[in-house]
């Protein structure tokens, strides 16, 4: 009796720190992918992406550990991992006037959520072979489509002259020549001037050359760009 007891508990300390090996593992890589996107100030920053890693890599334990205890399918709980993290996934798309923001985080989100399901099964090398990969992509073409000005950005324009409607449709009509939309449209008016504020979506060049038109233009007393956002 004494021997077989010592067998169990030597299979559940086995059992657990290769749990916990796997759990830790998960964060790590997770924490890894958070990070750039932390620092690339994406929704979906450091916390949201150990928590999805680390969650889809237990929920994968458990649809195998819970399974083995009865007849059971031990995929049953890890198959609802995808469709849940679709779900997050489609929550971080945001959409405002046809300008859509959002899609690498949420396929971002997708690849992390596979990547704990990896280390959950015990496939270390995939996951951090994929990991790898991840970051590879985020980083050097990030820099590529920078450079190349293949980045498209929202940016704010801050419009100011002495007629509203006289800037909104001098602004309008620089814009559909460059085949662009006005979307976001503030009008506000202080002592004899109109401030008009407004967002365009549209590479780093074509704004330099739409801030150019619109600096040429004579229903501008002043115009400038307050921020831009890199659509992720």
């Amino acid at each position: 009796m004494q021997p077989f007891l010592e067998i169990i508990r030597s299979l559940e300390s086995r059992f657990l720190s290769e749990t916990i090996l796997r759990l830790v593992l998960a964060a790590v890589l997770g924490g890894c992918i958070g990070l750039e996107r932390e620092l690339k100030h994406a929704p979906a920053g450091l916390r949201t992406n150990i928590f999805i890693c680390f969650g889809a890599a237990m929920f994968t334990i458990l649809s195998d550990k819970l399974a083995g205890m009865s007849v059971g399918d031990h995929t049953r709980i890890a198959a609802q991992i995808i469709p849940g993290i679709g779900f997050i996934g489609a929550g971080s798309i945001l959409h405002a006037r046809g300008a859509v923001t959002g899609l690498t985080t949420a396929a971002t989100i997708f690849v992390v959520a596979s990547i704990g399901m990896a280390v959950g099964g015990g496939l270390y090398l995939p996951a951090i072979f994929a990991t790898a990969l991840i970051l590879i992509c985020l980083s050097i073409l990030f820099v590529v489509e920078t450079r190349f000005g293949l980045k498209t950005l929202v940016m704010t324009y801050e419009a100011i002259g002495p007629n509203g409607e006289a800037i909104i449709a001098a602004a309008n009509q620089v814009l559909e020549d460059e085949r662009k939309g006005m979307q976001s449209v503030h009008v506000g008016r202080s002592d004899h001037e109109y401030r008009i504020l407004f967002k365009v979506d549209a590479t780093r060049r074509e704004h330099e050359m739409l801030m150019q038109r619109f600096r040429q233009n004579p229903a501008f007393t002043r115009i400038a760009s307050l921020d831009d956002s890199e659509k992720q």
